[in-house]
Order: C-alpha cells, then sequence, then structure tokens
C-alpha cells in the first residue's frame, strides 16, 4: 500500500467517524434531559474515546508516512491540512468544551461551541478525504 492510498483509508474512516458523531451521536445527546445529563456525559465520553484515541493515532501515523514517503502535491497538503484543522478543532474547541460539560454541566454556550466545532472537523474531514481521493 502507497501512503496516498493509505491516506485515502484513513480520511475516510474519519470522515465516516465525524458523519456519525454529528448525525448520530451529538443528536442523542443533545436529547438528554437535564436530570440525566451527567450520567449521560460521562457515558458518551468514555465511550466515544475507545474509538477518537486510535483513529487520532491512525491519522497522526498516516500523516507522518505521508510526509516522509509521499510526493507532497498540493492536493496532499490539502489532505493534510483538512486532517489537521479536524484534529486541532478537537483539541482546542472540542475536548474542552466536553470537559467543561462534564463538569460543569449543560450549558447553551457551551453546546453552541461543540455544534460548531463539529461543523469545522465534518468540513476538515470531507475537505481531507476530496483532496486525498483526488491525489491517489
Amino acid at each position: 500500500m502507497s501512503p496516498e492510498t493509505a491516506l485515502l483509508a484513513a480520511t475516510a474512516v474519519h470522515l465516516g467517524f465525524q458523519l456519525v458523531v454529528t448525525t448520530v451521536v451529538y443528536p442523542a445527546l443533545a436529547a438528554v434531559t437535564d436530570e440525566s445529563w451527567v450520567t449521560a456525559h460521562a457515558a458518551h465520553s468514555s465511550r466515544i474515546a475507545v474509538v477518537v484515541a486510535p483513529l487520532y493515532l491512525t491519522l497522526a501515523a498516516v500523516g507522518l508516512w505521508v510526509l516522509l514517503d509521499a510526493d507532497l502535491t498540493a492536493v496532499i497538503w490539502l489532505a493534510l491540512a483538512g486532517t489537521g484543522v479536524a484534529c486541532f478543532t478537537t483539541a482546542l474547541v472540542a475536548a474542552p468544551a466536553h470537559g467543561r460539560l462534564g463538569r460543569d454541566g449543560r450549558a447553551a454556550a457551551l453546546m453552541t461551541s461543540l455544534r460548531w466545532a463539529d461543523a469545522v472537523r465534518t468540513v476538515g474531514a470531507a475537505v481531507a478525504l476530496v483532496a486525498a481521493a483526488v491525489a491517489v
């Protein structure tokens, strides 16, 4: 397998994951009652970590492989940038928002921040996949 093909596979899995979060996970979490919030959010956080950690480690490993072995064309850089936007948005916005939602409880401003971060991550993942497909 080439690094470009690995990038295509990793970005496809990433976008699939992100679309499930956007269309299934976050709407289900938003529908939880205030009385059930703490328990539901804690369960969400522990369950999603099992998927997010290996996915993001894979994205990082494939990204490193691409940087070391691929022909770094403009579309490869775009795929890496889209993935980077998604990952950094998770690290800098979504993860801290989830931390506060877990500590402080549900707050409208935090939920709005999380939805915006989710939209940015989804667009980043989609850009990455399209660029990786063009690269292959």
